[in-house]
C-alpha cells in the first residue's frame, strides 16, 4: 500500500518537522555554504553558475547541473541589458527568501496559500559607485509588499506570519546587519 504526502503550499509538512527535529538533535545539521560564480564575457555583461554547497560538512551531490544566470547593466549605465543587474538580483534574493519563509511557516501552521506575491524596490544613489562624491554605494532604502490571499487565514495571522518571516529571513538579516565580506585577488 502506498501513503501519499501530505503538502501545504506544496510543502511536506511532515518532513519540515523531521528536518527541525534532526537539526535540534544534531547542531551541525543547520550548517550549509552556498557558493556562486560569474564569468566576466564583455561590457558589464557577466554570466553566472550556482551549482555546488556543503552541508554540515559534505559537498551536497544533488544538482546535477548548475543554475546558470546573467547580469548587465541597462544602457544608462552602460549595459545592454541582457541580464538584471546585481542589486535587482539582490532584491530577487530577497523576494525569494520572503516567499520560502511565508509559505513554509504558513504550512506549518496549517495556513493555506491560495496566492501570495512580493514586490520589492530600492534607493539606490549611483554617485560613489562611479567615483564621484556621494552617499554609500549600496541601496540607502529597501522597501518590501507582501501581497497574500488565504482562505483559511485571518489578517492578524497572516500579520503576525509576515513579522516572522522578515525576523527570520537570512536574506534580510544579511541586509540589515554587517556581514565580514573577504575578497582576495589572484592574479593569472
Amino acid at each position: 500500500m502506498t501513503t501519499k504526502t501530505k503538502k501545504t503550499n506544496g510543502i511536506d509538512v511532515d518532513q519540515l518537522i523531521g528536518t527541525i527535529d534532526a537539526i535540534k538533535a544534531d547542531d551541525n545539521l543547520g550548517n550549509f555554504t552556498f557558493k556562486a560564480a560569474s564569468t566576466w564575457v564583455d561590457g558589464t555583461y557577466s554570466k553566472g553558475w550556482i551549482q555546488g554547497f556543503t552541508h554540515a560538512g559534505a559537498e551536497d551531490e544533488t544538482r546535477t547541473e548548475p543554475f546558470e544566470l546573467a547580469g548587465d547593466e541597462p544602457p544608462v549605465l552602460l549595459g545592454e541589458n541582457r541580464g538584471p543587474n546585481a542589486v535587482e538580483l539582490l532584491l530577487q534574493a530577497l523576494a525569494f527568501c520572503y516567499s520560502v519563509g511565508f509559505v513554509a511557516n504558513a504550512a506549518a501552521q496549517g495556513i493555506e496559500i491560495e496566492s501570495m506575491k512580493y514586490e520589492i524596490e530600492g534607493d539606490i544613489d549611483v554617485h560613489s559607485f562611479l567615483g564621484l562624491e556621494g552617499q554609500r554605494a549600496g541601496f540607502t532604502e529597501i522597501r518590501a509588499k507582501a501581497i497574500v490571499e488565504s482562505p483559511n487565514a485571518t489578517r492578524e495571522q497572516l500579520e503576525e506570519l509576515c513579522q516572522y518571516v522578515q525576523d527570520t529571513s537570512p536574506v534580510r538579516d544579511t541586509l540589515a546587519n554587517p556581514v565580514p565580506v573577504e575578497t582576495s585577488l589572484e592574479v593569472v
